[in-house]
């Protein structure tokens, strides 16, 4: 018998797939009262983030985490139903058309949920009596609450994808500390025992869609797909 191939071992779990969540700095969240004010103590860096965050220190004391956009620093104030300013973080509504947004609630209170990665924001598109519009920078628009919070700013570390690796350790220093498996070996390149895909016969590759109804070993790709290949855009 094979070995277990990398879906279900992966489920199942165990040191090599196991993040290391013990050095994560902690979760993003908003504070709970409406109108708040607070400092950037530090700005730091999150091994489970690919933005860093700010540690902000309220007037009651509290310190929290923020996804920290680009022309943050250390000392700055950070203010809850504040005037625009990169940073603060506001209700939808009170937002102008055009301003750019990350950590968007998807309701009130459940916290930063959108943008939250470098580089990410969306951008205020409408704004009518009680419903804004974000337009996403794949293009998708999206409607939430206008009580909905967002920082204002894009998340800083935006261009962290044009630098190359240049050298192979340097990536597998990275995938180890994010807890990623790397490298990875495709299916079609291993035996017909370790994988589904494997075989002598390597092009054209197996089909991706999968019964449902497939035992554990075989169920690999596209579990039961209503549909594949690329959505048109209209």
């Amino acid at each position: 018998m094979g070995k277990r191939i990398i879906a279900r071992a992966r489920g199942k779990g165990g040191p090599r797939y196991r993040a290391p969540s013990h050095r994560y700095r902690g979760k993003v969240e908003y504070a709970k009262a409406k109108k708040a004010k607070g400092v950037v103590v530090d700005i730091v860096h999150d091994p489970g983030r690919s933005a860093p965050v700010a540690i902000i220190k309220f007037e009651s004391g509290e310190k929290l985490l923020h996804v920290a956009p680009e022309g943050m620093y250390v000392g700055d104030i950070v203010e809850y139903r504040g005037k625009v300013k990169v940073g603060n973080v506001l209700n939808l509504s009170d937002l102008p058309v055009g301003t750019r947004v990350s950590g968007v609630e998807s309701y009130y209170g459940s916290g930063p949920k959108f943008c939250r990665s470098s580089g990410s924001f969306a951008t205020v598109a409408n704004v009518a009596a009680d419903t804004v519009t974000l337009k996403f920078s794949s293009g998708k628009l999206k409607s939430f609450k206008g009580t909905c919070r967002a920082t204002i700013g894009v998340p800083a570390g935006g261009g962290r994808l044009e630098k190359p690796w240049a050298k192979a350790g340097k990536r597998s220093h990275a995938m180890l500390a994010r807890g990623k498996l790397y490298p990875r070996t495709v299916g079609v390149a291993m035996t017909a025992t370790d994988h589904p895909f494997g075989g002598s016969r390597k092009a054209p590759r197996p089909s991706g869609n999968v019964s449902r109804h497939a035992p554990p070993g075989a169920k690999v790709g596209s579990i039961s797909p209503r549909r594949t290949g690329r959505r048109k855009r209209k």
